[in-house]
């Protein structure tokens, strides 16, 4: 993308970074993009999807921040490497070092999938941040979690031998709070949430929203509530939830819970789920489901 088209900060080096005004550090492997507006700052993660945009390009939640008023700073990586490299935690080491997140009263790491890994095992350097991770795996290490058999050809050319930042169910117990949200049907996103699980973790189980949770967040107009009130609370509330309603609405959302009840065998249940969706729209999926579901079942035809 051309500079004009991304109105980008100036670069400087991160030695130089203030809180006051706008900039981007570039190093070999990661990235940073800071915009100041206010004194909530929100820290954000590049996930797999944002790294198919190639370099420069605008970090994760850059307009959701603006529209509500948040302070971004953006660290990106060069790579689908879940942040495995020395340049990132430097980075933002070097800017603890600096005093420059002194300026906030609140401070909130986030991310998707790779994204909400990275928050989790970096927001213990920043003193009182806490983490809203949605779909975050904990490792890729295998021999951590064996369950984890995703994403083969990222994983197989990342590092995953080096101790540090390796395992974020190590960086739990430093965090003040924290949200993680996941899918129940997805089994490794489930397993994932059990090793983050914690007293002061906040579990939100977004059943049939798939790995790719952040998309029915943002199909369901629950992305701005949600961050508004986990950086009003530090929790996700009454907000989040009534705006997650719309979910109902949002095809992905349908089309997940379509297939789990196919593969938990309630016909029943498929046949009204399927009968729903269809007086909402026209939903080739749940036509088929419903045609499946009372050629095993004519019974069930009314």
């Amino acid at each position: 993308m051309a500079d004009i088209e991304l109105n980008l900060p100036p670069e400087c080096p991160v030695a130089a970074a203030a809180p006051d005004r706008r900039f981007r550090v570039v190093s070999d492997t990661a990235y940073l993009w800071f915009e100041p507006r206010s004194d909530v700052l929100v820290v954000s993660f590049d996930n797999l999807a944002t790294l198919d945009s190639p370099y420069p390009r605008l970090p994760w939640l850059h307009a959701r921040t603006d529209e509500l008023g948040y302070s971004l700073l953006g660290v990106q990586s060069h790579a689908k490497d879940w942040f495995r490299q020395e340049a990132a935690p430097i980075m933002i080491r070097t800017l603890v070092d600096q005093g420059f997140f002194d300026k906030f009263s609140r401070i909130i790491f986030t991310g998707a999938s790779m994204g909400g890994f990275a928050a989790l095992n970096f927001a213990p350097l920043v003193a009182g941040a806490t983490v809203l991770a949605l779909s975050p795996q904990s490792t890729m290490d295998r021999r951590i979690a064996p369950f984890e058999q995703r994403f083969p050809w990222a994983v197989k050319n990342t590092d995953w031998e080096t101790p540090s930042f390796l395992d974020a169910a190590a960086a739990v117990p430093y965090l003040p709070a924290a949200t993680v949200i996941f899918d129940p049907f997805v089994p490794q996103d489930k397993q994932h949430a059990a090793r983050l699980s914690a007293p002061h973790v906040q579990s939100v189980r977004l059943n049939h929203a798939t790995h790719e949770a952040v998309r029915v967040v943002v199909k369901s107009g629950a992305m701005s509530p949600m961050l508004r009130e986990f950086a009003q609370t530090g929790r996700l509330g009454p907000e989040f939830f009534g705006q997650m309603r719309n979910r109902r609405t949002v095809r992905k959302w349908a089309r997940s819970l379509i297939d789990n009840l196919q593969k938990a065998n309630h016909p029943k249940l498929t046949l009204r789920a399927a009968d729903t969706l269809l007086a909402q729209g026209n939903y080739l999926f749940a036509l088929k489901a419903r045609d499946a579901v009372l050629t095993a079942h004519p019974e069930l035809a009314e």
